[in-house]
């Protein structure tokens, strides 16, 4: 059945990509900045407002996922493109209180349809393996925050229309490739209409990864949220924090062609490259229990970055695996939703722990908390492949 499907091409796929996620890299990292410095909110208004935006990205990716399995994939992708062009476009002229944050919501609702579905693409491209979309994807989405940011630096001394008016025109570049390129790549109407009467049946693996991929995503946002605060209670400034993100980007530009390169045998050991990356993770807040100089901290973010670049792309590898023909992009969209979920709660629950505890105690919370849930994907694969030894 796959072969009648007709395929995106793949540097369509890539381009298309790049090009929303640095669009959405054009806007995400100045949420807070811009509402406490500029509207004047305070910052926990600002987290709720990240909070929704993440949220309502989470209902983007199933309500997109659903689409794109039993409606048509096209119409889907075009659907969140233009949800998130229309936001962003008013934002050009309504970046004031409320409009920000109403906008904001409504972008982040379109960019969860727009990433599950050009994940749901990418499960139909059988002109190469589905672990060397993957790889080559994640690497595009860390070199599409790379551009935003840079973007950003730029642009903001000119005003924020600038850089909501290049967010804009970004995802309306995107917004013509899709109609040209991706409209009619769409299922045969029979596999779809076959695919409304079936059940999403997760398997314990399935199950277990997802899980894991949300506490790693809890934990993960401290880096982006209480760290700085960490950082700068050790007497290290905010260009030090700056540059932590530097040697992130450094590390995945550098070694994601490198684990691309040796994609076939990372495929055929898949699962040991998920525990270790996710262990490397868990890893990266040890090291933060012992960090009194800064170089400490530069070997944090390099081990988490390693197991970042190891582990996350090959969740959706995994779960691909998983995943019935006709419910690929459920399967993607629920990926996508867990990462959000996490990222949505993240920063709460990093507040929480150290208003109660303390740093060090969020920091050994995240070891144990990864390690445990490594343990317990493990665990359930162990399980997962004791019925098929007993058939052998």
């Amino acid at each position: 059945m796959r072969a009648n499907v007709p395929q995106l091409k793949l540097r369509w796929l890539f381009l298309g990509y790049l090009i929303t996620n640095t669009g959405a890299s054009f806007i995400w990292p100045l949420t807070t900045i811009y509402m406490h410095e500029y509207l004047g909110e305070s910052l926990t208004t600002a987290g709720v407002v990240l909070f929704f935006n993440s949220l309502f990205m989470v209902i983007g990716s199933a309500v997109g996922g659903k689409l794109f399995d039993t409606w048509r994939e096209d119409v889907t992708i075009l659907l969140g493109i233009a949800l998130t062009t229309g936001a962003t476009g008013l934002l050009v002229f309504l970046h004031g209180w409320p409009a920000f944050p109403i906008l904001l919501v409504i972008s982040g609702f379109g960019s969860g349809m727009v990433v599950t579905a050009i994940n749901g693409f990418a499960t139909r491209i059988t002109t190469r393996r589905a672990s060397f979309i993957f790889n080559v994807m994640y690497f595009i989405s860390n070199l599409g925050l790379v551009f935003g940011t840079l973007g950003v630096g730029f642009l903001l001394p000119l005003g924020i229309s600038y850089v909501f008016a290049t967010a804009f025109f970004m995802y309306l570049l995107f917004l013509i490739i899709a109609w040209f390129e991706y409209r009619g790549k769409n299922r045969p109407h029979k596999a779809r209409a076959a695919q409304a009467k079936e059940r999403i049946h997760l398997k314990l693996p399935v199950i277990t990864v997802l899980l894991t991929l949300v506490l790693v995503w809890v934990f993960y946002e401290q880096w982006q949220s209480n760290i700085s605060a960490f950082m700068l209670s050790r007497g290290l400034k905010i260009r030090d924090y700056s540059f932590l993100w530097t040697v992130n980007a450094i590390l995945i530009v550098t070694f994601q062609p490198l684990l691309t390169a040796f994609d076939e045998w990372l495929t055929k050991h898949l699962r040991g490259r998920l525990y270790f990356g996710f262990a490397l993770l868990a890893s990266s807040f040890l090291i933060l229990l012992v960090a009194k100089q800064y170089y400490f901290f530069i070997i944090a973010m390099a081990v988490l970055t390693l197991g970042e670049i190891i582990a996350l792309p090959a969740v959706s590898t995994f779960v691909d695996q998983f995943a019935p023909e006709s419910q690929k992009g459920r399967y993607q969209g629920m990926v996508q939703s867990c990462a959000s979920a996490g990222r949505a709660i993240g920063p709460l629950i990093g507040a929480l722990l150290i208003d109660s505890f303390s740093y060090h105690w969020l920091f050994i919370a995240a070891t144990v908390v990864i390690l445990m849930s490594t343990a317990a994907f493990a665990f359930s694969n162990l399980l997962a492949r004791k019925p098929q030894d007993a058939k052998d």
